[in-house]
């Protein structure tokens, strides 16, 4: 429906999801381990100080009988602290200290001393401890506990390092595999998850799997014929390009029969070596010419280019081009809307 989801946030979420603007926001209620009394004792700290400014702040604020660090952790891992200051491995190694001091902080007000020595300090708050200083963790890492935490990931996707890839090397997706004939070939490139190894009535090996990309999932089955060489390939969470043929089922949808499975982080995207570019000659060829050197500087890559120049019924030249480029899918479109259909040809490899 294209509206955006948005992250849980300590600040701004309560226990079930909210409108926010023109988004959702994702309540705190969808956070593993974080029950109601805690996102209760959170909404309720937060009127009385209208935003926690760090992650100390909220351990000195919220009633620590109603949260714990497994809680707190979880809410870091969600994504549900990142308006607190500092990255998430930051936060995750700050909690001890924030929960100490939060405590402390409570057992002065419990004995009247928080009265005494905050009209002594007068207004104003002391100053948070620095964060532990540790490398930021990867998007993997991120987004592997939104999807432990949350059952999703929000704030981005495992693809998004691959775009790119993903844009060249797809045939289909998880919702453009319907209407396929079987043993039709297809290439899907997306998310392992759900992998269930079996064994069939012979006690050979076979699996089934399900490979989401940003749009859904498809159920993949590895038979036993492909078992020996791609079993070790099977890997929870791992993005990979999934090349296989379409298996329809009547009221099943269609599953995909894996013949291949590769690392996207490994996977290569092939290229010409040299390639042709077709241009008639006629009364807009000054235009062509302006839209293929603007196409040419805004696609820079290692493939030669060979323009055949014609005038129809006249005569036809070829010129090889200094500028280098990369023909992807992009790339060929715009070849398309400049020159016409049919007008790219590779030449080589």
């Amino acid at each position: 429906m294209k509206i955006k989801v948005l992250a849980p946030d300590v600040n701004a979420s309560d226990w079930n999801f909210t409108p926010d603007e023109d988004a959702i926001r994702f309540g705190l209620g969808a956070v593993k381990n974080v029950g109601q009394a805690a996102v209760e004792a959170i909404v309720k700290a937060r009127e009385e100080v209208t935003k926690f400014g760090s992650i100390h702040r909220f351990c000195e604020k919220v009633d620590p009988g109603a949260i714990n660090r497994r809680m707190i952790e979880s809410l870091v891992r969600a994504g549900a602290m990142d308006g607190l200051g500092g990255t998430r491995s930051q936060l995750m190694l700050a909690v001890d200290g924030a929960m100490e001091a939060g405590m402390r902080c409570w057992r002065d007000l419990a004995s009247g001393q928080e009265d005494l020595f905050g009209m002594m300090a007068g207004a104003g708050e002391h100053p948070d401890p620095p964060l532990p200083k540790a490398n930021d963790w990867s998007l993997t890492q991120k987004l592997q506990g939104e999807k432990e935490m949350l059952g999703f990931y929000v704030t981005g996707h495992p693809l998004d390092q691959y775009e790119e890839k993903v844009c060249e090397l797809t045939t289909h997706t998880s919702v453009t595999l319907e209407g396929l004939a079987k043993g039709e070939e297809v290439a899907l490139c997306g998310v392992l998850t759900a992998i269930q190894r079996k064994r069939n009535r012979e006690g050979k090996p076979w699996a089934t799997l399900q490979i989401e990309d940003r749009e859904g999932s498809t159920e993949g089955l590895l038979f036993t014929t492909q078992w020996e060489r791609l079993s070790s390939l099977l890997e929870e969470d791992k993005a990979v390009l999934i090349r296989g043929t379409a298996l329809p089922e009547e009221g099943a949808g269609t599953k995909v029969s894996v013949q291949d499975i590769v690392p996207l982080e490994v996977a290569r995207v092939p290229l010409p070596s040299l390639i042709s570019i077709k241009v008639r000659i006629g009364r807009n060829g000054l235009d062509r010419a302006s839209e293929l050197s603007r196409l040419f500087h805004e696609k820079p890559g290692d493939t030669q280019v060979r323009l055949r120049l014609e005038a129809v019924g006249d005569f036809a030249v070829l010129l090889d081009v200094p500028a280098r480029v990369r023909p992807d899918k992009a790339f060929k479109a715009e070849i398309e809307r400049i020159c016409g259909v049919e007008m790219f040809e590779v030449l080589a490899q």
